[in-house]
Parts: structure tokens; sequence; C-alpha cells
């Protein structure tokens, strides 16, 4: 059965059980809570194997699993080489399908790693390829992967009826996994523009659906979605750390390193605001390294904000500060996130070291 065919006897209304439709070939009876360690030891063995026996589509379908496993796990680098060889393979043996779906996954990594021109171009041309190749899931995941891209630069305007476009597609094919994911991207929109109870409904919608799902991946980010809200608009930071430190469970038991980072940049989020700021502080260094070792720029440049706001609160110099914030304000300029660009203004705002200095680069537009 092919993907597009298991997309379309899943079920109706995101009441199926989750799949992982990037797991292909010989790979297709993993699970989407299959360990990601699991994915890369296997994904490997069953490359190897496919290369050893010449089959062209098999190496593409197996190194699209490793590609994905590797960018999960933060090895960017070992990622990048993987997805290229997934999709010369997928080339060489004419399969469309292939082809789209390694360069979904170089999109995907492209906006990982904060190269979002790149993210939009890779994406465009893996939904032209999916639709070209007749497979409605790659386009589907590539169509949410420019929503998503346009969501994390703040562009809501641009994305969000597209967001509500995909929910409606994947409810109607009963792609739970996909449904979560657009439940959560919406919530995120509402949340960022201070619809809080809409934001909270939704992202415990998507908790329910992904826990009838079984996707514990979507569970997570859903659970981190609950307590940023319950946080922010309750002032309860007691269940927001609880439910971080359910979702941290899952991220530890699936070796999901950048859901495990962002989950520990939203504990400093939650302690910042209960103004426990030197543990605080703690938890955005934490999160600071973990990032820096995966190369990602946006989760760096977003726990060097939370830690520059708990240092100050902990009596670094305001120079020191609104240094390091005119810094941010610059890095988050290159990479495009227009909403995290409003955070630093709102920072120097509120710790009273605005306005912030003019660089070179900002004065010169």
């Amino acid at each position: 059965m092919t993907v597009s065919q298991i997309a379309a006897t899943a079920g109706s209304g995101g009441r199926g059980k989750a799949f992982a439709p990037e797991y292909q070939g010989a790979l297709g009876s993993l699970s989407v809570n299959s360990s990601l360690t699991e994915v890369l030891e296997r994904g490997i063995r069953e490359l190897r194997a496919a290369e050893a026996a010449g089959e062209r589509a098999e190496v593409a379908r197996c190194g699209l699993a490793v590609a994905e496993a590797y960018r999960r796990l933060g090895r960017v680098e070992d990622a990048d080489r993987a997805w290229k060889a997934s999709y010369r393979a997928a080339r060489d043996a004419g399969d469309v399908s292939a082809m789209a779906w390694a360069l979904w996954s170089g999109g995907t990594l492209a906006r990982q790693r904060g190269a979002l021109a790149l993210a939009y171009r890779l994406l465009r041309l893996a939904a032209d390829a999916g639709e070209r190749g007749g497979d409605v899931v790659v386009r589907g995941y590539s169509l949410a992967g420019l929503a998503e891209t346009g969501r994390i630069q703040g562009d809501y305007q641009a994305v969000g009826e597209l967001h509500e476009q995909l929910l409606a597609e994947a409810r109607r094919r009963g792609e739970a996994r996909h449904t979560v994911w657009a439940l959560e991207g919406i919530a995120q929109m509402h949340r960022n523009t201070g619809s809080y109870d809409k934001a909270l409904a939704l992202f415990e919608e998507a908790a329910e659906t992904a826990d009838r799902a079984d996707d514990r991946r979507g569970w997570a980010w859903a659970l981190r979605g609950i307590a940023d809200v319950v946080s922010v608009r309750d002032g309860d930071a007691e269940r927001a750390l609880r439910l971080l430190s359910e979702a941290e469970v899952v991220c530890r038991n699936m070796k999901l390193s950048s859901a495990l980072a962002y989950n520990h940049k939203m504990r400093g989020n939650v302690l910042y605001r209960a103004g426990r700021y030197v543990e605080a502080r703690d938890m955005y260094e934490l999160a600071l390294e973990e990032f820096r070792a995966m190369d990602e720029p946006r989760g760096t440049a977003l726990s060097r904000l939370g830690l520059a706001k708990s240092r100050a609160r902990l009596g670094r110099d305001a120079s020191e500060t609104a240094a390091e914030l005119a810094d941010l304000r610059d890095t988050l300029d290159r990479i495009g996130l227009r909403h995290a660009r409003d955070m630093v203004e709102k920072a120097a705002a509120e710790l009273g070291v605005g306005p912030l200095p003019v660089s070179g680069e900002e004065g010169a537009r």
C-alpha cells in the first residue's frame, strides 16, 4: 500500500491512529512513536542493504528516514548529506514522489537551521513534485511546511488561511498527525496575538486528538503549548511545570532533541514569569547549550533572549543588557523572525534599558 492509499483509508475527522509517512519502503512498519535512535539504526541497516542490491528507489525511501532521524536528533550536517543522497537516488530511479519527500526533508531542515528563504524554495519544489507524482500526502506536508515557515516568521495574515485549509483537509482524510500539527499552529498564532482562550482550547483539542491517535510527539508539543498559555494567562506556574515534565518524559524516551530543548526553553519562560530568576537562568543556559549543539539558530536566539532577561533581573549591568538585546534584535532580523524581534523590543522596555542602540547594519537601511 502506498502512502497516499494509507491516507485515503485512514478514517475521518482526525480520529484514525497516527502514522509516519516519512518511514517508507522497508521501514514502513516503524511507528510514529519509534525512538529516533531505533529509526536511525534500522534505517542505516536497510539503506546499506538497498545500496548493495542496487535498488535506487529503496535507497531513496530508506535514506529519507535516515535524514529525518538525523534532523530530529540535531545532527544537521548528517541530515543535510542524507536528504541530498535520498534525492539523488530518487532522481536516478525516476521516482517523483520520493524526490518530493527528499525535498520536503531538506526544506524542513533548512527551516530548522534558520535558512528560511531556502526552506521556502525547497518546500515549494516539494509541493510541486508531490502534485506531479500524484502523492497527496507529501504535497500536504510540503504546504504545511510552507505555512509553518510563514508562521514562524510572524506572517500570520499570509498563512492563517492556509493553516485552516490544511486542518480541514487533514480532518477530511482522517490524518490525525496532521490534524494535530494544524491545530497547534493555529493555536500558536492565537497565543502570540493575545487570544489566550482560543489558543488554550485549540492546544487542548490537539492534545486530546494526539492522545487518541497515539501520537506521542504531537501530544508532547501540545502539552508545551498548554503549559505556555496557563503560565502567561493564569500565572499557574506549578501546573505549567507539571505539564512540561510530562512532555519531557516523551521527549527523552523518543530522543526528540529539538523538542526537548524547546521544552527546556519553555520551562525557563514559566520560571521567569513566576519571578524565579535563578532557576530560569539555569534553564535557559541548558536550552542554549542544547540548541547550539544542534546548530539551531532560532532556538539559540530565543534562549539567549530569556537568559539576557534573567541576568538583567539578577543585577547585570544595564548597558551590557542593552548591548546583548541589540545584538539579538539584529540576529533575529537576519533570520527573519518578525514576532521575535518585537519580543526583543518589549524586553528592552520591560527591563528599562530601551531604546536600544542602533547598529551599523540597522543605521544603513
